[in-house]
């Protein structure tokens, strides 16, 4: 969420800022909803300051002739009026405090100055590649024909199961996957500092809400039947983020470089309005796998954090020597809760083009804000708003993907990267 205070000094620069992501800011609204606000809250001042004077009225009437009894009911009678109202005044004042806040919940963060403008995807700016996609002398099949001819993928029966979008895998391609998780957690809790961290794969309004899913966009979420009002996760962004929510933490716990977690988990999304696309194989699934990394860190720090978190999830595809390239998301492309965001996308020969596997962002204190996760600056001694990142580290189905279609062989077999041939037994080949 946005501070009320930056949007209430300068509401027509946010809306311009705002403008490059093709979000319409009602200033308009904004600002009739501060002024009822603050209209509230000084009328009340107003009567608590009768209230006092009215208080001293006892003497007064007293020394006009009146009899103490007299003097009494009328003084209680005038201070019961001005508590009515006062009560009206402060019920009116949290209503407008109330939709002040539900209208900046909808508002997206403000973006860092090096995100370039652009309508969509096509407007990213391409950063970097590494490696070279591979040159096959024979005709290259997707991952889900690679798949059933392993006889280890079948849509099918996951199909009759549940529903589509769903995948079932047997066998040696059910533990590469499983190798996958174990291969990524592995490098970023041995060599990349993060803390392995277990969640709740459920959560509630509040923890939807802190990261930014909520109100926005409930209908790409699972909501379980019930009055808990429980949702399935999304990403393990969410669960992970809100650890923080409504907590200080004291500047020794954040160390040098942060608070830094790895979490893998399954993810659950509806995938509203992606009708048609992608709907072969696991490219876009309802439920899917990924490692998840997140960091808190000191405000000063997000950039770099930012930098050195993209290049975590870089090493994944690097030791599993897969081509792919990182860009700079625009402003039409970036995510409601992101002040910048790096996207990695893998080569995947079978689509012939770079498809996403990992986004990388920095939030600044726009999650902290609505999760109230802070830290205390030794300089001043009080507590200040945390910087909040995430990214993929991976995407586990879609690194499955990668891999069948860049090690594929001419058979349909498929190669074992070196650096998952330890999680694998020793496998160095999957055969038909």
């Amino acid at each position: 969420m946005l501070d009320v205070k930056a949007v209430r000094q300068d509401p027509e620069a946010v809306a311009a800022v705002l403008k490059k992501r093709g979000f319409e800011f009602d200033v308009a609204q904004f600002q009739a909803l501060d002024a009822r606000r603050k209209q509230a809250d000084i009328d009340s001042q107003n009567l608590l300051a009768e209230r006092k004077a009215a208080s001293k009225q006892v003497g007064v009437l007293i020394q006009q002739g009146v009899s103490v009894e007299a003097a009494k009911a009328q003084v209680e009678e005038t201070l019961q009026k001005i508590a009515g109202q006062i009560e009206a005044l402060t019920s009116e004042a949290k209503e407008a405090q109330a939709a002040l806040e539900e209208l900046l919940l909808s508002v997206p963060n403000i973006l860092d100055e090096a995100v370039p403008e652009g309508a969509s995807e096509a407007d990213n700016t391409e950063i970097s590649r590494w490696g070279e996609p591979r040159q096959f002398d024979f005709e290259v099949r997707d991952h889900v024909a690679l798949g059933e001819g392993l006889g280890d993928m079948d849509f099918e029966t996951a199909g009759k199961i549940t529903g589509s979008r769903f995948n079932v895998m047997y066998g040696p391609l059910a533990r590469m996957h499983r190798a996958l998780i174990q291969f990524m957690l592995d490098l970023h809790t041995r060599e990349h500092g993060y803390r392995e961290i277990y969640v709740p794969y459920i959560v509630n309004r509040d923890s939807l809400r802190g990261t930014g899913q909520l109100p926005k966009f409930e209908e790409d979420l699972f909501r379980l039947e019930g009055e808990q009002g429980y949702y399935l996760i999304p990403t393990a962004e969410v669960p992970v983020t809100n650890v923080a929510r409504d907590r200080i933490f004291e500047d020794g716990e954040l160390g040098g470089q942060g608070v830094r977690f790895t979490c893998h988990t399954p993810c659950f999304r509806s995938e509203a309005g992606s009708y048609g696309r992608d709907t072969r194989g696991m490219i876009r699934q309802h439920q899917f796998e990924k490692v998840e990394l997140v960091q808190l860190v000191r405000p000063g720090q997000s950039d770099a954090a930012l930098e050195e978190l993209t290049g975590h999830a870089e090493q994944v595809l690097q030791r599993l020597e897969l081509p792919y390239r990182k860009v700079l998301l625009c402003s039409g492309d970036i995510g409601f809760s992101a002040r910048k965001t790096y996207d990695l996308e893998v080569w995947l020969p079978a689509q012939d083009t770079y498809r996403e596997i990992s986004s990388c962002s920095n939030f600044g204190d726009f999650q902290a804000r609505r999760m109230q996760a802070r830290w205390r600056n030794p300089e001043t001694g009080k507590p200040e708003l945390l910087h909040s990142l995430n990214g993929s580290g991976l995407a586990v189905g879609r690194t499955l993907v990668a891999i069948m279609e860049n090690y594929q062989q001419a058979d349909g077999s498929i190669t074992v990267p070196l650096a998952l041939q330890p999680y694998m037994g020793g496998v160095e080949v999957l055969s038909p």
